[in-house]
């Protein structure tokens, strides 16, 4: 099988021979495609047409799949394609000419898997494996099977500049990243993938690029909004066609030509486009009418707005426009309760962080209109009561919360394993999508830092701003401090990160995997098979140090979570017909009386009338 997205920008093989270039730039006056030769030699040229609508386009009939090329401006200055299928020497070097008709796809009866069967696994490509490839990470696909995930959340793969990264500043978002492997090579990961019955997400960031290598914002400055910034640069317009459609494509792209099975949207709150045309409903409306009318796909969203609107279902509970956003308040409100930290946005759930994780439990958002002292008391969030637990993605740990610490220290560098182990049991047993953060299953004690490979004042402004970032932290208020959070551009800080894998084999990786393991069991058997039916969210009731909360399946049965936090240990009562999934922690008989412990118990129970 063969797939392949046509789309008006880059470079596309065509069948009868040659091939045809397109970009996008209204101010250029004059637009030419180089052939960079290998070995550095002469340029060959070929010049393209200009429309009135400022598309420089053309077809180059001695071209074809595998030609190096940049697009030559009226000044003289070259660059490489901005829809650039494969960039393999690196952001500032020539693009590739690629025929996706190339790979055969192994995975024709893939059609996907159903949301509510998800359960999560992020990963960066550098980190998981020592080698940081997409052939080494393949290799550990049957390990994450056999430990019950059923979903990979990649993050970004859009080349950026250097050769390591988080992937967020990344400025050609149809490449990805030479450093991890070829085009080919991630096809044969995701194609390993779904045999073995894994969904592949792939986050994807549409509110900026990177500020090295992006050679878009000289050639076609149309492709900015002037008067409008994001926290990391210039806004795209997207009231311009062909903008829109540049991102739009490359959802298009990712899902079509990859065949990932869904896109997380990065920080969706720092779009800047209209609310009644918003570039996340167009995305939406273009996968749900293109390919996902032949597969399961899955749009998944940051946003720091809690912007229920979005995760709407229609009346037979299939979403408007998104599956699922990522949750922070419900870690945030289990990060209070397992560390104590108080200080930044953890300071909103200080105050009562049971009755917030119960709430993010049953409800979802925990600010659905309640005034954040975070954010100077401004209203958050929107209702999400009625919404399915499955629009929520719960997580203890991910790429942010960890890594946007000064230190980059995992959730075990902070709290007991008995508390740990209690979330964990919290985030899997729950009817909410879970997602496991890589190394978490075995308590990976390796950090994951924020890490970077620019040169010259960049790397200096961006190691200063990562530094300057924590001096409102009390263990940070002092410069020397600071000077010790670790220099993101230094490749100690990116191998760092890299989790080691024999930690898996130490009696505390031991200890943490099989219990992963049981949780996730045990949701298949128990939880799985009732999903479908859940329509709305569920009731909780909670103290200073515990909770209940009660989901109404919907098919006649009703799932129960309890949980006491550092509470006099006992025996939970149970209803008629009430029976125990899971028990874990302290209870009266095993100690003494007013014993302090954690404790969790969830159970199940059918209507009988």
């Amino acid at each position: 099988m063969k797939a392949a997205h046509t789309m008006r920008f880059g470079a596309e093989v065509l069948d009868g021979g040659g091939v045809r270039f397109a970009l996008w730039a209204p101010s250029a006056a004059q637009v030419q495609v180089q052939r960079v030769a290998a070995g550095g030699g002469g340029l060959e040229r070929h010049a393209l047409q200009r429309d009135g609508e400022g598309w420089h386009e053309g077809v180059w009939p001695e071209a074809a799949a595998g030609m190096l090329y940049r697009f030559e401006l009226a000044s003289g200055q070259a660059v490489p394609d901005p829809a650039s299928r494969c960039n393999p020497q690196g952001v500032h070097g020539p693009s590739r000419v690629i025929d996706p008709r190339d790979y055969a796809w192994g995975d024709a009866g893939w059609t996907g898997r159903p949301w509510h069967e998800a359960v999560i696994y992020e990963l960066h490509l550098g980190c998981f494996t020592p080698e940081g490839s997409f052939d080494a990470a393949a290799l550990r696909l049957p390990y994450l099977r056999e430990l019950g995930i059923t979903a990979l959340q990649l993050m970004p793969l859009a080349a950026f500049s250097g050769r390591r990264g988080w992937g967020y500043d990344g400025v050609l978002p149809f490449a990805p990243h030479p450093a991890y492997g070829t085009p080919r090579q991630l096809k044969r990961f995701i194609d390993r993938a779904h045999r073995l019955g894994l969904m592949v997400l792939l986050d994807v960031v549409y509110n900026h690029f990177g500020p090295d290598g992006n050679y878009l914002y000289g050639a076609c400055p149309e492709f900015y909004a002037a008067a409008q910034h994001t926290p990391w640069g210039p806004a795209f317009d997207y009231g311009r066609e062909p903008v829109r459609r540049f991102f739009v494509d490359n959802a298009l792209y990712w899902v079509s030509e990859y065949r990932v099975d869904g896109l997380r949207l990065d920080a969706v709150h720092a779009i800047r486009d209209a609310p009644a045309a918003h570039l996340v409903d167009d995305i939406a409306a273009a996968l749900r009418d293109g390919p996902g009318r032949e597969r399961e796909l899955h749009l998944v969203l940051e946003n720091d707005d809690n912007r229920a609107r979005w995760l709407a279902r229609d009346g037979a509970g299939r979403p408007r426009v998104a599956r699922a956003q990522w949750n922070d308040d419900w870690h945030h409100a289990a990060h209070v309760l397992a560390s104590g930290e108080r200080e930044g946005y953890y300071r909103d759930y200080a105050d009562a962080p049971v009755a917030r994780l119960a709430r993010a439990l049953a409800e979802g958002f925990v600010y659905q209109g309640e005034p954040s002292a975070h954010r100077g008391g401004r209203p958050r969030g929107e209702p999400s009561a009625a919404l399915p637990a499955q629009a929520f993605v719960a997580f203890l740990q991910n790429h942010d919360q960890v890594g946007n610490r000064a230190g980059g220290e995992r959730l075990d560098a902070l709290s007991s394993a008995a508390r740990i182990e209690l979330l964990l049991a919290c985030l899997l047993l729950a009817p909410h999508v879970p997602l496991l953060f890589m190394g978490e299953e075995f308590a990976a004690s390796t950090p994951f830092l924020y890490f970077c490979d620019f040169d010259g004042e960049l790397a200096a402004a961006v190691r200063r701003g990562r530094r300057q970032e924590f001096a409102a932290f009390a263990a940070f208020a002092d410069a020397a401090a600071r000077e010790r959070i670790a220099d993101p551009n230094a490749e100690a800080s990116f191998a760092a990160s890299r989790l080691r894998w024999e930690e898996r084999d130490s009696r505390r990786g031991r200890r943490r995997l099989a219990l992963v393991q049981q949780l996730l069991a045990l949701r298949r058997e128990h939880l799985l098979p009732h999903l479908p039916a859940l329509r709305r969210g569920g009731v909780a009731r909670s103290s200073e140090s515990g909770f209940r909360v009660d989901w109404p399946l919907g098919d006649g049965w009703h799932w129960t979570m309890r949980a006491r936090f550092g509470a006099p240990a006992g025996h939970w009562p149970l209803a008629a017909g009430e029976s125990v999934v899971y028990r874990a922690g302290a209870v009266a008989a095993a100690g003494a009386a007013g014993e302090q412990a954690d404790q969790v118990l969830v159970t199940q129970r059918r209507d009988t009338a």
